[in-house]
């Protein structure tokens, strides 16, 4: 018979051993997930908003962490994601700040894991409409051969500005934005001032409304806009060309297209020791401006939430989500999704 020493020695081994099991599982390092939150950077803009949320859900229901948002401006959050304040940037626009990014990427403070999107553009756009017309509508094109900003000059009557009709007018980008000082350069570059008026929206708000109005009407609009946005994935709009990025012709008066920009996913230098199946998670997710736009789209269609978009992109391209994540992680977001 055992001693009674005996006995509660091994009792103590076992709960011992015990303990290091629950350790072990709970480190964070794979699927169980642990104490650890993964913490992401709202920067204030409706697709980072909605890529947070599906990589969000991803990792708790998939992986067992519980995330967490960090709102503010892109100076602040990029700022709180130096610190380690913040583990994930969904949307880092390295031309929001430049310096900080390439100072952060070179000191090692951050990690680039993947290229959430590279097909964005910005520019000036036209309702898709005015060039191939709408046979369905009965609308012949009334600027068949509109493919180039410079074909602008050819067409100055349709786009007549209706405060001074002896000229067109050019929609431009909202004050504030850096794309503003741009585009009121291009138009003189390109020589459409003697034209065109560079018309000033206002707000963002305002520019949309008259982008919208105008496409819903089937009405010739011309004017400066940018992807993702729901605008974009809602109208079908084409952006006229430029000549493609060159730094001498960019540094002589924005001649040629805006230097192209990856939109990438980061993270902080430490996670991926602390979570390595969300860091290989992350590493995979890929989507891109026309997924982007319709999620948008959606959105400002239903009035939706973005825990709403995400669902719905669940829905729509589960062959793209599920090719992110290994197929028991899968199975995890597959059986949260349908709870």
């Amino acid at each position: 018979m055992r001693s009674k020493k005996g006995f509660i020695k091994l009792i103590v081994v076992i709960l011992v051993a015990s303990l290091m099991v629950v350790t072990g599982c709970s480190s964070g390092g794979g699927s169980a997930g642990g104490n650890k939150t993964i913490v992401f950077a709202d920067a204030g803009w409706d697709s980072i908003k909605l890529h947070n949320e599906i990589a969000g859900f991803i990792i708790e229901n998939g992986y067992g962490f519980k995330t967490d948002v960090i709102s503010g401006s892109s100076t602040a959050t990029f700022a709180g994601f130096r610190r380690g304040d913040i583990d994930v940037y969904m949307e880092t626009w390295t031309d929001n700040f430049e310096e900080a990014y390439t100072e952060a990427i070179e000191s090692g403070d951050i990690i680039d894991v993947s290229v959430n999107f590279s097909d964005h553009a910005q520019g000036l756009y036209v309702p898709t409409v005015i060039i191939k017309g709408d046979t369905d509508k009965g609308i012949e094109p009334i600027a068949p051969d509109l493919e180039y900003v410079t074909d602008l000059e050819k067409y100055w009557e349709l786009f007549k500005d209706p405060e001074e009709p002896t000229k067109g007018r050019i929609y431009g980008a909202p004050p504030g934005y850096v794309a503003d000082k741009i585009m009121q350069q291009k138009v003189e570059t390109y020589g459409l001032d003697s034209t065109f008026n560079y018309f000033s929206p206002g707000t963002d708000t305002a520019l949309s409304a008259s982008l919208a109005g105008a496409a819903e009407r089937d009405e010739a609009w011309v004017g400066y806009y940018w992807e993702p946005t729901w605008i974009l994935g809602k109208y079908n709009m084409t952006l006229l060309k430029e000549e493609p990025f060159d730094q001498d012709k960019w540094d002589d008066g924005y001649a040629s297209t805006f230097p192209a920009s990856p939109v990438t996913v980061t993270i902080y230098k430490d996670l991926e020791e602390e979570a390595p199946g969300v860091y290989a998670f992350l590493s995979n997710y890929t989507t891109s401006s026309e997924i982007t736009n319709k999620a948008l789209a959606f959105m400002q269609d239903t009035d939706a939430e973005t825990d709403a978009a995400a669902l719905w992109f669940f829905e729509e391209y589960e062959e793209l989500w599920k090719s992110w994540i290994p197929a028991d992680i899968a199975e995890k977001v597959s059986t949260a999704l349908n709870k």
